[in-house]
């Protein structure tokens, strides 16, 4: 078995812009370091589109037709003031929910080791009925949709360690118990959720950190809080929602993390998937901004993957 990417030209598509953070150049930056002999041994898969229903196991019907509506034949919209649609980004929105989809299904069928699903747009902040955060629709929360419906699987982890927090992801989740948000994010920072006092029913687990934070107090946030509860949630499925926009170097906020913080936790999320899930590990792109440094950390997180 080895590690699966997911990926498309069609992710390339989707424009948003003239000075948008969340650009082609980002899934570029990826994709140009995985190209080295380091990464030879990557197996590559084109994300299939998304099925109807598979999206909506998570957003409503009439959310999917108004995105559909909106979709331009020219020119750019918005869908709400960050978050915008092409001529190319319907396809994307679909092939990325599509690329979590098809990677839950290769983990749990034992074809692959793990996954990583290097798309675009990315999904953390869609809410049920809402665009939002650059995002369209979740794409993490469809995968662990795609995990219950399909293959049976009840208890399942969604681990956020980007820079923000994912207000969509948490917004599905809270009233099910059965599946557990955590997250690393920095606060006061957008979308202004995450308090630590926000538990759904116990399945929610936030550990907002102060700017500036640094290695050790993310570190100690998951040594001490984050994997002892996922170790007692004892997950059959783990979904990593990999931002690398905590790092350093990014420009849209100042978490102070390094590739090493990613190495690391990337081997713990591991570690846990063996004790609990069979190995079952599926993780996809979400943010960072800094080009260099998105392709150096998202690397780093590859590494480790491929010799679980």
């Amino acid at each position: 078995m080895t590690t699966v990417l997911y990926t498309h030209p069609a992710f390339l598509a989707h424009d948003t812009g003239l000075g948008h953070p969340e650009c082609a150049d980002r899934l570029r930056a990826v994709l140009h370091a995985l190209e080295t002999e380091a990464f030879q041994d990557l197996h590559r898969a084109e994300a299939p589109m998304a099925t109807p229903e598979q999206v909506m196991r998570v957003h409503p019907a009439d959310y999917i037709e108004k995105v559909e509506r909106t979709a331009p034949g020219d020119g750019i919209v918005h869908l709400d003031t960050d978050t915008v649609m092409s001529p190319g980004s319907l396809e994307a929105a679909y092939r990325a929910a599509g690329a979590v989809c098809a990677a839950v299904d290769e983990v749990v069928a034992g074809a692959a080791r793990n996954a990583f699903c290097a798309v675009r747009p990315p999904g953390h902040h869609a809410e049920p009925a809402r665009a939002m955060g650059f995002c369209i629709f979740n794409n993490v929360a469809v995968a662990a949709l795609q995990a219950r419906a399909v293959h049976g699987l009840r208890r399942i982890a969604v681990i956020d360690f980007d820079v923000h927090h994912g207000n969509g992801t948490q917004a599905m989740f809270e009233a099910d118990a059965d599946l557990f948000y955590l997250s690393t994010h920095q606060s006061p920072l957008y979308p202004g959720t995450g308090g630590a006092h926000e538990r759904g029913l116990g399945n929610i687990l936030n550990v907002p950190l102060p700017p500036y934070a640094g290695s050790t107090a993310f570190r100690d946030a998951f040594a001490d809080t984050l994997l002892p509860a996922l170790e007692d949630f004892r997950p059959e499925l783990v979904l990593i929602s990999a931002g690398f926009d905590a790092h350093a170097h990014d420009p849209l906020a100042n978490l102070e993390l390094r590739d090493d913080d990613y190495a690391w936790v990337t081997r713990e999320l591991i570690a846990l998937a063996h004790r609990h899930a069979g190995g079952r590990l599926v993780s996809t792109l979400e943010g960072g901004y800094n080009l260099q440094a998105l392709a150096t950390a998202t690397a780093a997180h590859l590494r480790e993957l491929m010799t679980a």
